[in-house]
């Protein structure tokens, strides 16, 4: 597994250019995990905004798509095969 840990989520949230940079990360790249930071300015609740963020990722990417929230990180992985 490669990780790309240089992904920082901030005020702004989650956008249209953060999905599509997201997605052509994962389109560059197999088999890769990418490491996501939310920074201190895009959580007011703490690790309910993560998670939220985490959610919102993997509605707009699709259902090859999974997150796992671990602090105040998202760790987001495609599969080859849509996961239910």
């Amino acid at each position: 597994m490669n990780f790309l840990k240089d992904v920082q989520l901030g005020k702004k949230g989650i956008t249209e250019e953060f999905v599509k940079d997201i997605d052509m990360r994962m389109e560059k790249y197999r088999n890769i995990i990418i490491k996501i930071n939310v920074l201190k300015s895009a959580r007011e609740n703490g690790r309910l905004d993560v998670k939220k963020y985490a959610e919102e990722l993997t509605e707009k990417l699709g259902k090859k798509y999974t997150a796992r929230v671990i602090g105040f990180s998202i760790l987001l992985r495609k599969w080859r095969k849509a996961r239910e």
